[in-house]
């Protein structure tokens, strides 16, 4: 049976750990699986998080046994030290472009087809917002013997020229709260390109970092020693 959010929806944390792990296995492939440690950077990025969230290791270490019981992670076993992987299109029953598009939504929360389709462009290249369209439909009509819809389109809110879509897999969606909150911050053309513009470059560097730091992590473990031992002698 695949993952119902209508009987066990997921929680913020569950959510996050989860969307993380899809970006980083499709943004830095060479340093996934990930460590507990890699993990909680991830979650905790201020970049390309909405909202951004400070968990700390006991927090997702919690949401990782919670999701392996419902078959969404699994935990990798390593010479040192664990690593864990998503199981999210088995599990949810999805294929490989909706669950891009369900971690970008879990990941920055509520955006347009056109917004997903920017931002989906390191995790799965879209021909054209179309195409996203339809992937979102087929989530939007899910049917409820394959556990229900997994997102709505929002009601377009006022001043906005596309409406926005929202992920359901943590439960029913707070309209009235999403729309404040987008009047409440309003964005302009130029400022919402220069600010996305902006975030996937800081992504991309954060990637880069990560990797290497994946890269230092597995060199000082074949060596055994502990990063920064020599500098500290």
């Amino acid at each position: 049976m695949p993952f119902d959010p209508h009987t066990r929806p997921l929680t913020a944390p569950q959510a996050r750990v989860l969307a993380t792990l899809l970006e980083k296995s499709r943004t830095v492939p060479d340093s996934y699986p990930l460590s507990l440690n890699s993990l909680v950077l991830g979650c905790n990025q201020k970049s390309s998080r909405d909202p951004v969230m400070q968990l700390s290791d006991s927090e997702v270490q919690q949401a990782l046994d919670d999701l392996r019981q419902q078959t969404l992670v699994q935990e990798i076993g390593g010479a040192r030290v664990a690593r864990w992987e998503h199981n999210f299109q088995r599990g949810v029953g999805v294929p490989d472009q909706s669950a891009a598009l369900l971690g970008l939504l879990m990941l920055r929360g509520p955006q347009t087809a056109a917004e997903l389709r920017i931002n989906a462009e390191r995790w799965h290249r879209f021909a054209d917002t179309s195409s996203v369209e339809a992937f979102l439909d087929e989530l939007a009509e899910r049917p409820e013997d394959k556990g229900g819809p997994l997102v709505m389109l929002l009601p377009r809110a006022p001043g906005a020229r596309e409406p926005r879509w929202a992920h359901l897999l943590c439960g029913p969606v707070d309209v009235a709260a999403l729309q404040a909150g987008a009047q409440a911050a309003p964005r302009t053309g130029a400022s919402a390109a220069d600010s996305d513009a902006l975030a996937q470059r800081v992504q991309a560097l954060e990637g880069e970092v990560a990797a290497l730091r994946a890269t230092v992590a597995q060199l000082c473990e074949q060596l055994g020693v502990t990063p920064g031992e020599d500098a500290a002698q």
